[in-house]
Formats: C-alpha cells, structure tokens, sequence
C-alpha cells in the first residue's frame, strides 16, 4: 500500500470544535483525549484525501525523546511521507495512525498506544528503557500542514542516549539543549517552535 493510498485515523474539525478548539499547546489532557479517542468521534479517510480536507484533523502521536536535560532533534530527510516538512529541524517524532494499529472494528485507547509504540520503534532503535506520557496537545492552524494535522505530543524518557534512525527521513539526530534549540529556531518547523517555547512545562516531571 502507498502512502497516498493508506487510510489513516481523523477526527471531524467540528469535533475538535465542540471539545474546544485552541491555538499553540494545551495542557487539558483530561479534557480532550478520551473524547479524540471515542470510537463515535474517529474514523478512517485516505490520506490523499484528508491531506487536503481542513474539515477532519489528522491525528498524530508527536514523541519528543529525552535524556537527561536534553532532547532529540533531527533533520527531516526527503523520503519522509509530508513534503512540506523536508529538511526542516524538529524534536518530534511523529507519524499517522492507521488502520493496521486497530485489532477491532473501531479504534479505541488500546489501539491508539500499540500506534504509538509502532511509530517509535519502526523509526528508531532504543537501547535501555524508557517510560513515557501524554504531555499535552497541539493545533496550529497557520499553516497548511497544520490545519490538516492535531498533535498529541508525548514526552518519552529515556534512560540511555543510545539511539539510532532506521529512516533516511530521520537524519543528523543529535541530543541538545533548550539554547542550543533556541539557536536553531529558524530552522524549525513550526509543531518544534511552539513545543519549544513550553519546554518547561512539556518536560516538567508529570
């Protein structure tokens, strides 16, 4: 199957709407997750499609990956899957969700963290252990990528800074600090600028 022909997980914008539409980072975990992830409020499109439909959002797992007091970041390479993104800097690894993460006939919590432990080794290889969590959620409606696209970025701890890219999308992988990042910003796509303005609080020990 192509990316173009790969169904992946939306949820309707007037669902978003509903719950509370927002701009930037939201930290109302709580509030947004179980509705986003309610089988009555999810469904399955095309990417092609939704790629270019802002009335459903794409759902995306954004994992930023810390060790110690740094964080990874990256150079999107040319095979990744959205060509507005390549070769901009970003400290999020991210991805769709699709149909092939759900065992059921709808997608549910259970489906959404196998999708989420997919995304992370099918891009990486982790030496050690790590622990992560739900660090908050993310809308930019600026952009074209962003209109099509809502973040839920998590914050995966590692105990190691061993780490190696199995995609050429992924490159010049790095851990540095919230400075040396700040030196970098406009080299950033935007999800990494706006994360990176609420590194404190996205990293804060939940």
């Amino acid at each position: 199957m192509t990316a173009t022909e790969e169904n992946i997980l939306v949820v309707p914008r007037r669902v978003f709407d509903e719950i509370g539409a927002f701009d930037g980072l939201c930290f109302d975990i709580a509030r947004y997750m179980p509705a986003l992830l309610d089988p009555n409020n999810n469904l399955f499109l095309p990417r092609a499609a939704a790629e270019n439909d802002p009335s459903y959002k794409q759902l995306i797992p954004y994992l930023i990956i810390r060790h110690g007091n740094r964080v990874l970041r990256y150079t999107r390479g040319k095979s990744g899957g959205e060509a507005r993104l390549h070769a901009k800097i970003s400290i999020g690894i991210g991805g769709h969700i699709n149909e092939g993460d759900t065992h059921a006939q709808h997608f549910d919590t259970a489906a959404y963290e196998r999708a989420v432990e997919r995304e992370l080794h099918e891009e990486l290889t982790i030496s050690g252990t790590y622990r992560q969590h739900v660090a908050a959620l993310l809308n930019d409606d600026e952009t074209p990528v962003g209109r099509v696209h809502l973040g839920i970025v998590h914050v995966i701890d590692m105990d190691s800074s061993d780490i190696k890219s199995h995609e050429d999308a992924i490159s010049d992988m790095a851990f540095v600090t919230a400075t040396e990042l700040e030196s970098q910003r406009d080299h950033l796509e935007n999800w990494s600028r706006l994360c990176l303005d609420a590194l404190p609080l996205l990293l804060q020990e939940n």
